[in-house]
């Protein structure tokens, strides 16, 4: 039979083939077996679904058991299906791979006689901790794979091929500079300015024969009567004060010194100073006293009561001025380091939804509270309108940083390891060096890098975990080549 005869038939055995379900990696059907038996090599090289591993015998210990009808079903120990018939076994040399195949140790060594670069060890395939001065197989039949003198292996980068960083999806971006600002969020409540309430009593014993139509939460203005008031006390020290200023121009020193005595005795009463001037100029003494308002405010307690006995001290009415109110809020013990003063603070009350107030951190209270681990932070608020009423509940959001541009990265590049942090330069062609850093503020999803890089280096920001275990795997296998030293 000539050789173009043979072929012929060969094409028409591999439609015929085809038909009957030959799929490429799976056992040679009867069909190919017949073929291989009854062509020559010459034909057989036309053959395209005669693979590496028909050609050559599967080697190597069993790796797994498959279903024999070539179902995606596996098993790791042997089993048969239900009419009796055995898994086949799939030995190390015809399993699948996804990475790149490493050279065979026989064009390793071809190399390294050709004047390659000397290999130095080789490591486990897998990443254990095992090396061997000359090549060999694992109990899986896997080659070692070599590590070079200085290569890639000796030096602090790591190189990692551009199908393994595609398939573990490392993905890396440029260091800028950029502003950090992390919002703290805390819980708050308004408080009156502890500084703009007043207190009403009186320094002497009276009476109070009227008191205003005021009652508690009632706006007053400064200089409004509050009271009126009768005091024996207060009338004879008013008796002496217009008696002093009535005496002759002959008196003198005496009269000025009387004078001066006089009124600074009505002054220590703390009357106003618009009953001595009512003195001065009629020269009578009022039979009561018109008490007025210290300052604009509302009222948030009053004591007084028509008729009523009043003692030295008793209070009488509390005022408070509430156009400017406080804003105390508890912010976390962790976050109290991002926190200064002159912060600015947004306010919005759970009561008034969609409106906004603004201000700034005004003190930070030097305590941190044991039951709750939070230290509070008050913050001055204008309250011209009103809106703000003391106890009505809050949310701060106060803007921590800078504002100051700072190099920054994603949060997720710097790998956190208690002691240290790491990020993984990525210097391009696959080659990665992992580098420790000093970092700063957080926030917005960023991370300040003080010390270790620079503006415009790139660093990894995902799968940096998968290249950092491939570096600390790198170093452990050079730390076992190395001798030890003497003690």
């Amino acid at each position: 039979m000539s050789w173009f005869t043979r072929t012929f038939i060969l094409l028409a055995a591999l439609a015929a083939a085809g038909t009957g379900g030959i799929v490429i990696g799976r056992e040679p059907t009867p069909v190919v077996h017949w073929l291989e038996a009854r062509l020559s090599d010459r034909a057989l090289a036309w053959l395209p679904l005669r693979t590496k591993a028909a050609a050559q015998p599967p080697s190597g210990p069993i790796a797994y058991y498959r279903d024999p009808d070539g179902k995606p079903f596996y098993s790791a120990e042997p089993k048969t299906t239900d009419d009796g018939r055995g898994w086949t076994p799939v030995r190390a040399s015809e399993d699948v791979r996804f990475d790149e195949l490493e050279p065979a140790p026989a064009a390793v060594a071809a190399a390294e006689a050709g004047g390659a670069r000397k290999i130095r060890l080789y490591r486990n395939p897998m990443g254990l901790p095992d090396t061997s001065p000359v090549p060999k197989k694992d109990s899986m039949g896997m080659d070692y794979l070599p590590v070079y003198e200085g290569g890639d292996d000796d030096g602090p980068d790591l190189k990692i091929s551009p199908a393994k960083i595609q398939k573990a999806g490392v993905r890396s971006e440029a260091v800028t500079s950029r502003v950090i600002a992390r919002p703290v969020r805390a819980a708050a409540f308004i408080q009156l300015d502890e500084r703009r309430v007043s207190v009403v009593s009186l320094r002497f014993e009276s009476y109070l024969e009227k008191v205003a139509d005021v009652t508690t939460g009632a706006r007053v203005r400064k200089g409004d009567r509050l009271m009126r008031v009768f005091s024996a006390e207060v009338l004879a020290a008013a008796a002496q004060y217009r008696s002093a200023l009535g005496a002759g121009p002959e008196a003198g020193d005496l009269r000025r010194v009387g004078v001066e005595g006089a009124r600074r005795r009505l002054e220590n009463m703390g009357l106003p100073p618009e009953f001595m001037t009512a003195i001065e100029k009629t020269r009578e003494v009022p039979a009561a006293i018109d008490w007025p308002a210290p300052r604009d405010g509302i009222v948030i307690e009053r004591g007084a009561v028509e008729g009523m006995r009043a003692p030295a001290g008793e209070t009488m009415f509390r005022l408070a001025d509430a156009s400017v109110v406080w804003a105390l809020a508890d912010v976390a013990e962790r976050d109290m380091g991002a926190v200064k003063t002159g912060d600015q603070v947004r306010l919005t009350l759970r009561g008034m939804p969609g409106r906004v107030f603004q201000g700034r951190v005004n003190l930070i209270y030097p305590e941190i509270n044991m039951a709750t681990r939070t230290a509070r932070v008050r913050v001055e608020l204008a309250n011209a309108d009103g809106a703000l009423m003391p106890n009505m509940f809050a949310d701060a959001e106060i803007a921590t940083g800078s504002g100051a541009p700072v190099l920054a990265v994603h949060d997720s590049a710097v790998i956190d390891g208690g002691r240290r942090r790491i990020v993984i330069i990525d210097k391009g062609e696959g080659r990665f060096e992992p580098r420790e850093v000093k970092t700063g503020a957080r926030g917005d999803g960023f991370v300040e890098l003080r010390e270790g890089v620079s503006a415009g280096e790139r660093v990894v920001v995902s799968a940096n975990f998968l290249i950092d275990a491939e570096s600390n795997l790198k170093a452990a296998l050079q730390g076992l080549d190395q001798p030890e030293q003497p003690k």
